[in-house]
């Protein structure tokens, strides 16, 4: 399995499962396929509402709890102190773990000033209830912010596919030694479709959504893409054995039209 190394010098798998929209037994049944095929990082949130489902793969599969990463997150709504604190203790029951690898901040909520915020994360982090932290759909302007805090953290997870190709953002966390992890790594399926993606398939002799995941391993980001049929979470799986050439990095970098499909009321994209 491919690795990065955190700030904190965890290693995190570059790819993992998503669990966004997955629930009850497909929720368990995927998970534990999974694991058994070889992934070694799930990804869930609290808003998911899931990690009971999760549990069950994770548990199903037989996989030790030290062989795995598992992430998850706390909801905007829920980002006082006590809240993150409470969300973070809750997580860990549910998911039947002593630890998560990562805790994130789920979306920015600026009525809640940063420092209280990732003070919580450090003191769970202090509690031995989280082994790293970090935070999720932050633009620069929300990074700047939060590395004001003096508080270190290793993650930025965002929407990051062909089509919306965050280049400045990317940028930005290489210099402050944030990794990105990109979620909706396919654009909900659009970018499939592309025919530059489709050509490079051909080339190659594999999937769409397997030229995908390489170029955004290629670039040094973290992939967790969603999938629920065993077909597809192979499919996927098998990115790992794909190695791009520079230049057809270059031309997957070329797509990007800022096309993001992911933004709900909460974002707060525009600050």
């Amino acid at each position: 399995m491919k690795t990065l190394t955190l700030k904190s010098g965890k290693k995190i798998p570059q790819l993992g499962f998503g669990t966004w929209k997955l629930t009850g037994q497909t929720a368990a049944d995927a998970v534990k396929y999974a694991l058994e095929i070889g992934y070694r990082h799930i990804d869930t949130a609290d808003a998911y509402g899931n990690h009971f489902d999760v549990a069950k793969g994770i548990k199903e599969s037989g996989i030790k709890r030290e062989d795995f990463f598992l992430t998850s997150k706390v909801f905007y709504q829920n980002l006082t102190p006590k809240g993150i604190q409470e969300t973070g203790e809750r997580a860990l029951k549910e998911l039947g773990v002593e630890y998560l690898d990562l805790f994130l901040l789920h979306w920015p909520n600026r009525s809640v000033p940063i420092f209280d915020q990732l003070n919580a994360m450090r003191e769970l982090k202090e509690r031995g209830l989280i082994k790293a932290m970090g935070v999720s759909n932050y633009n620069v302007h929300h990074l700047k912010d939060a590395l004001e805090s003096g508080i270190e953290f290793d993650i930025n997870q965002v929407e990051f596919h062909p089509t919306l190709n965050q280049k400045e953002l990317k940028e930005f966390c290489d210099k402050h030694q944030i990794i990105v992890t990109a979620y909706s790594p396919i654009g909900r399926g659009e970018d499939l479709k592309l025919p530059a993606i489709n050509l490079l398939a051909e080339k190659y002799r594999v999937t769409p959504s397997q030229i995908i995941l390489a170029w955004l391993m290629a670039k040094g980001l973290v992939a967790i893409p969603k999938a629920s049929g065993k077909e597809h979470i192979l499919d996927n799986f098998k990115s790992l054995e794909l190695e791009l050439k520079p230049e057809d990095v270059g031309a997957v970098d070329a797509l990007n039209i800022n096309n993001r499909v992911v933004n709900p009321d909460h974002s707060d994209f525009e600050y």
